[in-house]
């Protein structure tokens, strides 16, 4: 069996460290002879098997073995060495995912995701269920631009598929351990093995860590030294499992049964005020925050501390069985589930100012069946497709009536929310005569979303010529939709009237809609010679109407439903580029340049009162370019170097409101990553492997205006970061490896602006620091 641990090529390689660039000569690279070639990538985005180069779409893809060296585990990371693809996580339940400049990020159970993240063939793309971990990773791919046609109507900007390692035959077993800074601990394995009939294995993942942030809410240098004192912030703790089950009645048919479990249970977020600095402390991101919560969190919220506690079922039927040699038809059916509920402080401060928590829930359901018939010029693929989920977001809130006002600013008071001395004002005494001392205020509203969507697809691929083929593909979709809300907001003492939001008076508003579309591709594939292939494409993809329901008054001041309909954003993707390899396969690339042009551009802006709504921004732009390469430089050490340019923003026409010329949120001009491996065998037995990676993103905006809040701004400077990895490996029993990431420590943000924006009070969420640390790797049995 090949040394899974020490002798990968790209993608099965581990890091070049700094200090081996150092005692590594040069000429001695020179000297040597290469007698290897780069793996072949293969890819199954179009529903069969095929060389990444055969393939006429922009794929960026990795197996699991690059994934383990690299120590990915968490989707974000993915993002540094992948071009044009940036991924945001607050949390695991707020995750955003951006191709190409577009983010997909609604929590909302009303609105759509624009990227597609696919898990073992099924879509699970709804926001709050859609983070997972990254373990026993058979690989992933990341396909750019609209994906409509073989991914569904959610990859309206591309797809991320992420696919688990099956059961295997013969008995084996690894086991890893990691510990770090933060007081970092990590446990992850598997074990396999079965029979000609049947296979198993079940693989988990368990970490913890402390948080970054320190949080003095409940010390005694805090405001209130003997109140509830909460967990530094950003801390995690994370768990998964996932067994699985492989059934070979014959040949031709192959079954695969996996569950995954997941739960997360994470400190929460430090988003830190920009305007009001804690107690003894700065407005820096930075350092440390004053973060209580509400006092009456657990009663208010149902969960006392801040932070997020969250858990995904998700089950997995896949068949596959092969017909023939030419037909091959695949069955997959799956089921998921999230339940989430965070507890967050959106104000940052230590003031009962904006306390939040957000429960959300989903059920999801989905069944596709295709098959792939491929004879003499002609591949086929036909399918149909069902789905259906129900979701449900609920947002309480808890504040002191005279802290919100006077930090809102409308009580025209002249006192400031927060004095100099961190000391919060209460005016509720001075306000009642001292009759009260305060004046709890809670509500809560809740949006729900179900939706069913039907559909059928075919991609149709001929060759032309030797040298030409041509593919057309079409999906045809129709979903129903229902969108509900509901509130209970109660009056205010001091305002006699809800402080923000209509009640609607324990009634549940709904609104119905039903919608359908035609969603085309047209690909070319040129074969120019044996190693290089030339492609064009031309693309549609449709983010899906968005059905608001929410509640207002009418003229006379009652409760009435308020519907809106946000019209599905369309985008034209016109797309081609060149793949290829050089010095007899030691050496691939690929470019690609694209064009896209956006109707009814959908954004998520706040109203005045700090509620989130879907609106539609007009017409919009993007055209940019991507490049990969990776070389094989001698037998032993590799390198590999991707970039992307986006030119992306909403057209500058006066239709278009105030967000016209804006560039999109989270979306960098450039993005540009580079990596160095190096692997070398000690003696006969030891292998030395280690890595140095780097990343780069220029400035992004975190907010669709590009503009700033209260005077402050909201947005990111240009970042590099570094990560390396140095590590010593005896065949398949054991390795020792050290890491780092942030290796430079740089400061950055991964937000801003926030709910907290929405009220005047801008907040600010910290990247992680240089995380450090040492993982041991046990491997027992295989050949």
């Amino acid at each position: 069996m090949k040394n899974k641990l020490t002798t990968r090529p790209f993608l099965k390689l581990t890091k070049l460290s700094v200090a081996m660039i150092c005692v590594t000569s040069t000429n001695s690279f020179a000297e040597q002879t290469i007698n290897k070639e780069l793996d072949e990538i293969v890819v199954v985005a179009q529903k069969r098997a095929q060389s990444i180069q055969d393939v006429p779409v922009t794929i960026s893809a990795y197996d699991g073995d690059f994934l383990e060296s690299l120590g990915i585990g968490e989707l974000d990371t993915l993002s540094e060495i992948t071009p044009g693809l940036v991924i945001q996580e607050q949390s695991p339940n707020n995750p955003g995912f951006v191709i190409r400049g577009i983010t997909s990020d609604s929590g909302s159970s009303q609105s759509s995701p624009r990227v597609s993240i696919y898990y073992n063939g099924a879509d699970v793309s709804r926001s709050r269920g859609s983070y997972f971990e990254l373990f026993d990773v058979e690989g992933i791919e990341v396909v750019k631009g609209p994906q409509a046609t073989l991914f569904g109507t959610a990859a309206s900007v591309g797809a991320i598929s992420v696919a688990t390692r099956k059961p295997e035959k013969d008995i084996s077993a690894q086991l890893k351990a990691s510990v770090g800074n933060y007081s970092a601990k990590g446990v992850s394995g598997f074990v396999t093995g079965g029979n000609d009939l049947m296979q198993g294995r079940v693989a988990f993942i368990y970490r913890e860590r402390d948080g970054f942030i320190k949080n003095i809410a409940g010390n005694s240098n805090s405001q209130n030294p003997a109140g509830f004192k909460q967990d530094d912030m950003h801390a995690i703790e994370r768990f998964s499992y996932r067994p699985s089950l492989r059934i070979t009645p014959s040949d031709d048919v192959t079954i695969d049964l996996v569950y995954t479990y997941e739960k997360n249970d994470d400190s929460g977020t430090s988003f830190k005020n920009g305007l009001y600095a804690p107690t003894g402390g700065d407005t820096s991101p930075y350092s440390f925050v004053e973060m209580p919560g509400s006092p009456y969190a657990e009663s208010v919220f149902g969960k006392k501390d801040l932070g997020v506690e969250r858990t995904v079922n998700d089950l997995n039927l896949t068949v596959n069985w092969d017909v023939s040699n030419d037909l091959t038809i695949t069955s997959i059916t799956a089921g998921r589930n999230f339940d989430s509920l965070e507890v967050f402080d959106a104000d940052g401060t230590q003031a009962w100012f904006l306390e939040f928590a957000e429960a959300a829930e989903g059920d999801q359901f989905s069944q596709e069946l295709r098959a792939v018939y491929t004879q003499n010029k002609f591949t086929s693929i036909f399918g149909v497709n069902y789905f259906e989920e129900e979701g449900s977001q609920r947002i309480p809130f808890s504040t002191e009536e005279s802290i919100f006002l006077n930090c809102l600013g409308v009580l025209g008071s002249g006192v400031p929310c927060i004095n100099n001395d961190g000391s919060v004002n209460i005016l509720t005494p001075a306000l009642t005569g001292g009759a009260i001392s305060e004046l709890p205020y809670s509500l809560e509203f809740t949006n729900y979303g179900e939706n069913k969507a039907y559909s059928a697809f075919a991609d149709v691929t001929y060759a032309a010529t030797e040298a030409l083929e041509l593919t057309a593909g079409l999906r045809y979709i129709k979903e129903e939709k229902r969108s509900g809300y509901s509130s209970a907001a109660p009056n205010s003492v001091l305002t006699q009237a809800p402080l923000f939001t209509v009640d609607t008076n324990g009634e549940t508003f709904y609104g119905d809609a039903d919608y359908d579309d035609w969603l085309p591709r047209f690909n070319a594939l040129y074969i120019i010679n044996p190693t290089t292939n030339m492609y064009a494409t031309v693309s549609k993809g449709r983010r899906s109407e968005v059905l608001e329901v929410s509640s207002a008054n009418d003229e006379q001041g009652n409760v009435e439903a308020s519907i809106s309909e946000v019209p599905a954003e369309i985008i034209w993707n016109y797309e081609t580029g060149i793949k290829g390899k050089a010095l007899d396969g030691r050496l691939d690339y690929s470019v690609a340049v694209f064009y896209q042009d956006y109707s009814n551009f959908q954004v998520t802006l706040q109203d005045d009162e700090g509620v989130a709504f879907s609106a539609d921004a007009g017409s919009a732009t993007n055209v940019g370019a991507e490049a990969e390469v990776r070389a094989l430089i001698n037998n032993e050490f590799e390198i590999f170097a991707n970039a992307a340019y986006l030119d992306a923003e909403i057209d500058d026409d006066s239709n278009n409101g105030n967000l016209a010329g804006n560039k999109f949120r989270l979306q960098p001009e450039w993005t540009f990553s580079t990596g160095l491996f190096y692997s070398t065998e000690l003696s006969n037995s030891l292998n030395l492997t280690s890595s140095l990676i780097y990343s780069y993103r220029s400035e992004v905006f975190f907010e669709p205006a590009n503009a700033p809040i209260s005077g402050l701004d909201i947005s990111q400077p240009g970042l590099g970061l570094v990560s390396a990895r140095l590590g010593i490996a005896s065949g398949d029993y054991w390795a020792v490896s050290v890491f780092a990431s942030n290796l430079l420590d740089k400061e950055y943000l991964v937000d801003a602006g926030n709910t907290g924006g929405g009220f005047g009070n801008p907040t600010f969420v910290a990247g992680a620091p240089r995380f450090v640390g040492i993982e041991l790797t046990l491997g027992f049995g295989g050949q």
